[in-house]
């Protein structure tokens, strides 16, 4: 639960570099969250929960995905990957799986922190 709140204090920080478990872990506890908007949203025959609930986390989901990038040594311009059907999203998966790097250019290793 640190890394979602963690996610939530810096929700427009794009600068810096964030853990593969610090992403991960905000998007499993975003799956979570939507399911059970939605379900409630069903049971009440509405859309508005789930989908107030996405507008609300898009900048923390971009930014946190942008500082995963750059832990990768990526810029986070390549989340536009997103955009591209079933060949973009497998690339920036595997972008997003990949271990830290040393020292880049976005800062320090997080993990030696």
């Amino acid at each position: 639960m640190e890394y979602y709140i963690g996610a939530w204090k810096k929700f427009a920080e794009f600068s810096g570099r964030a853990r593969r478990k610090e992403y991960w872990m905000f998007v499993l506890i975003n799956v979570i969250v939507s399911a059970v908007l939605g379900f409630v949203d069903g049971l009440l025959g509405m859309m508005l929960l789930a989908n107030l609930y996405s507008l609300a986390v898009l900048i923390p989901s971009l930014a946190i995905g942008a500082r995963r990038l750059h832990d990768t040594g990526r810029s986070g311009w390549w989340q536009l990957l997103w955009l591209v059907p079933v060949v973009g999203w497998i690339v920036i998966i595997v972008f997003l799986v990949q271990d830290s790097h040393d020292e880049n250019d976005y800062g320090a290793n997080p993990k030696m922190a």
